[in-house]
């Protein structure tokens, strides 16, 4: 495929709009161990009855790295058909740290053309440079079917980028958005938030961090926290967008604490705990190397949502 071919589809789909609440969903797993296909097809289906703006397919929380390639197409099938149904934004998670095998896996998504975006992770362990960075995705994007996500996670991939190379990401025709997830609000979080470039979404991916990052001028969030209280992290958008800040601040305080006890183990561990006590996937079970949360993480997580 070559870069003129792909243009015209980017050009296009820059403009979709990346904004409010995103759901990376959880693989539901039946008791053999097995993707609980229809548990996948309601938990979609749920999140945006409660406002999710879409969902992602294949991200971290889906447990993806231990899903076969079949079980990844049939993720993608669900999500895409859920999106399809609803109207949603669907952004799918693809690439690693070999650029080479980056640009195949995005390359199997070019008969997606549904899916408004490819949330693509910066280079993990090998920890190239930030002019690294910086070449990996120059590639990829020329190539690309979809319009791509930076996913900045520095404490997974080992290496932090500077507010200007995020800016010189965004500037990359082909590139929309970034899922910030830095662990924190720095000096470089605030610099890239003061400076944008045209069409560039900051979506926030440290669920804590999403009040304060709202009120910076991000544009909304990929939240594992909002498979639960889906509604009130759609409220939270909200409120910061209209600036009703007498609602936003104690929301977005409250749902910190939400953040905090679902991540208080590996995520999705509880998570999925949290949805298989409200009976909405049929086990908490992840796969190894993860292993499901304790019943006291669980219950602590319940206890905070209750207090919603």
């Amino acid at each position: 495929m070559t870069r003129q071919t792909h243009q015209t589809p980017q050009a296009r789909q820059r403009h979709t709009p990346l904004t409010g609440i995103l759901v990376p969903l959880v693989t539901p797993f039946a008791a053999d161990g097995r993707v609980a296909v229809d548990a996948l097809a309601d938990l979609a289906h749920s999140v945006l009855d409660a406002g999710a703006t879409g969902l992602v397919a294949l991200g971290t929380t889906a447990e993806a790295a231990t899903l076969d390639p079949d079980e990844r197409t049939t993720v993608i099938d669900v999500c895409a058909r859920v999106c399809a149904e609803r109207d949603a934004v669907l952004v799918i998670g693809a690439g690693g740290n070999d650029t080479r095998a980056s640009d195949r896996a995005l390359a199997d998504l070019a008969h997606r053309p549904g899916a408004a975006a490819a949330l693509v992770p910066v280079p993990y362990f090998s920890r190239p440079s930030q002019a690294g960075v910086l070449a990996h995705f120059t590639h990829l994007a020329k190539a690309a079917p979809l319009p791509l996500i930076v996913y900045h996670v520095p404490y997974r991939t080992g290496r932090p980028l500077d507010a200007a190379t995020l800016r010189a990401l965004g500037r990359l025709p082909g590139v929309v958005g970034v899922k910030l997830a830095q662990g924190g609000i720095d000096g470089e979080t605030m610099d890239l938030l003061g400076d944008l470039p045209a069409d560039f979404a900051v979506l926030v991916g440290d669920d804590p961090f999403l009040s304060p990052l709202l009120a910076l001028g991000a544009s909304g969030g990929v939240l594992a926290s909002a498979h639960v209280a889906t509604g009130r992290f759609v409220e939270l958008t909200a409120a910061w967008r209209r600036g009703d800040l007498d609602r936003a601040r104690p929301l977005g305080h409250a749902l910190a604490r939400l953040a905090a006890a679902l991540f208080r183990e590996p995520n999705p561990t509880v998570i999925k705990g949290v949805l298989h006590a409200q009976g909405r996937i049929p086990t908490p079970n992840v796969r190894l190397p993860l292993l499901p949360a304790g019943p006291e993480a669980v219950d602590e997580a319940q206890k905070v949502l209750a207090d919603l």
